[in-house]
């Protein structure tokens, strides 16, 4: 069964004429783009992925895009998943850390709880990637009131199947007395796996959940790619050869000579004849 959601199709199927895409989703409010939108080479370090079926997931894509460039963590815009299911691989290894998103649908059941593409390819395409080691965060979305037992539930199966991939997950959050749920398949551990909004019932809430969100991931080091490059060995030095040290000359030993009222002072080379009775007069002999 494949997933596609109004705005997804929208995009896909009117990408190029600008005035009539425009014109058409208008009344919903929002600004639905696919991965076609933005350049086929681009790189980045981020990237936000999410799935949508009205909408509120992407306007907290949106949040959470705008947060990461402010603070200097250049992302491009959010990409929704309806587009590139297919061409998965491709997509995820442009970027060296995922974001990924989904809203919750099928609640109370056991797997593919988004009603996004998301569950197309969860145990499909998905499967087939090689995702060790890459640095993944989730976030959700849910109805706390309409759906109090089951809040956010699609958020704890996008967790476990990244996880089960290999990804080293981050960004897992406090459960405060802001939320009003009662029971959450989101919750691991104790804490949320990830950011979880209600933009049914506390929207006004989302854009301080998202700042406070994006800052713990850089304080993780989510950005990062594994940590700076260690320094390189010092290279141990030349070997220098041995020079041998000339033998140290012998100190001079001086001799005393004695003649005729002179002393000599013999060091070896030459003789310093003195006047032993005034002592001024003296003459020098070489030996």
């Amino acid at each position: 069964m494949k997933f596609q959601c109004t705005y997804c199709a929208l995009s896909l199927a009117l990408a190029s004429t600008v005035e009539s895409f425009t014109t058409i989703l208008a009344p919903f409010g929002t600004r639905h783009r696919s991965a076609f939108a933005r350049s086929s080479t681009a790189i980045d370090a981020t990237a936000v992925f999410f799935g949508t079926s009205t909408g509120n997931t992407e306007e907290v894509a949106d949040l959470i895009v705008a947060k990461l460039n402010e603070l200097g963590h250049e992302a491009p815009e959010p990409i929704c998943v309806d587009g590139v299911v297919g061409d998965l691989k491709t997509e995820f290894s442009k970027y060296e850390a995922l974001i990924v998103g989904t809203p919750t649908w099928n609640t109370g059941a056991d797997t593919e709880r988004s009603g996004t593409a998301w569950d197309e390819v969860y145990y499909g395409e998905l499967d087939d990637l090689d995702l060790s080691g890459k640095n993944v965060a989730v976030f959700g979305l849910g109805d706390q009131i309409s759906y109090g037992e089951n809040y956010a539930d699609a958020t704890g199966e996008l967790h476990e199947v990244f996880s089960k991939l290999g990804c080293k997950i981050f960004g897992a959050t406090e459960i405060d007395d802001s939320y009003e749920h009662e029971a959450s398949k989101a919750i691991k551990d104790g804490k949320f796996c990830g950011l979880l909004c209600d933009q049914v019932n506390q929207d006004d809430l989302s854009e301080d959940r998202v700042d406070k969100w994006v800052k713990q991931l850089v304080s993780e080091g989510f950005m990062s790619s594994g940590g700076a490059a260690a320094a390189p060995a010092a290279s141990a030095p030349e070997p220098v050869e041995a020079i041998e040290a000339p033998p140290a000359s012998k100190p001079a030993v001086e001799v005393i000579h004695s003649r005729d009222g002179w002393v000599g002072h013999d060091n070896g080379e030459s003789t310093l004849w003195v006047n032993s009775e005034n002592r001024r007069e003296s003459y020098l002999t070489k030996n």
